[in-house]
């Protein structure tokens, strides 16, 4: 039996799909009850009838751009006695283009799902986790955290950064504690994630060995929180790449990423 088939619940933010629906899998999987967290209330409901002959089932509609969901989420799993050791923050998306061609809204909105609702999500759910000397969380950031940025989706790899540079010095933190806090760094992976941004045409046509399946990505990540990994980055091309990236010369780093970025990067 490994350890995340103890008693508390695994909740997954943005498990309507995707490598967040993955992860979801994964812990049904392995034994783990879940909570499914996301807008999309007809998604999370069909996920939880397919994962429900295995595992308990409990599905959160929230939105996470609104800065009250975090509070509310918690006050919901305590109003019914869930106790979360497992917290999978994977709820994101890219808003493609310059920076400009965004109102402030989009960006504020898009900073509060991939930071500040990770931040306090974390900071509410981890204190039970401390007392208990057990606990996970799984944060999935991305190779895009890991490489020099490019044109287009601007704030996209810098939110990504922080969330390896937060996953790695909690994890620190918290490993005397029992709790373990993994990055996860994803490349190119077979969601819906490209269709959402429009970018589905451009990037198919990338090299099909730079490509891993969502459930590759969320047996991996899962694997490595419960292993104490702080950080995985998912498939040898990746794991090339931001070798790559760390060790080049900065500027030929970035002028091999720059070449490339139209393949992957909407800049208009």
């Amino acid at each position: 039996m490994t350890q995340s088939t103890k008693s508390g619940h695994a909740l997954v933010t943005g498990a309507s799909s995707g490598i967040g629906a993955a992860i979801a899998r994964e812990y049904a999987r392995r034994g783990k009850p879940l909570v499914l967290v996301a807008r999309r209330a007809d998604r999370l409901e069909a996920l939880a009838a397919e994962l429900s002959a295995r595992v308990p089932c409990v599905v959160i509609a929230a939105d996470l751009a609104d800065p009250a969901t975090p509070a509310r989420l918690f006050a919901d799993t305590q109003a019914r006695g869930i106790f979360v050791d497992t917290l999978v923050n994977n709820a994101g998306y890219g808003v493609p283009g310059r920076y400009l061609s965004a109102d402030w809204k989009t960006h504020a909105d898009f900073l509060q799902v991939l930071m500040t609702s990770v931040a306090e999500l974390t900071h509410r759910y981890l204190p039970a986790m401390e007392a208990a000397r057990h606990g996970r969380i799984l944060n999935v950031a991305s190779l895009a955290g890991l490489v020099p940025a490019t044109a287009g989706h601007t704030l996209y790899g810098a939110t990504k950064l922080w969330l390896i540079r937060f996953s790695e010095s909690l994890d620190q933190e918290m490993r005397p504690h029992g709790v373990h806090v993994t990055a996860l760094c994803p490349g190119m992976t077979y969601t819906e994630f490209h269709d959402v941004n429009g970018m589905r045409e451009k990037v198919s046509k990338l090299p099909k060995g730079i490509w891993l399946g969502s459930d590759d990505v969320a047996r991996l990540g899962v694997d490595a929180v419960e292993s104490g990994r702080a950080r995985i980055v998912t498939g040898r091309a990746n794991r090339l790449i931001a070798a790559l990236s760390k060790y080049l010369p900065d500027a030929l780093a970035r002028a091999l990423i720059s070449s490339r970025s139209k393949d992957f990067r909407d800049a208009d």
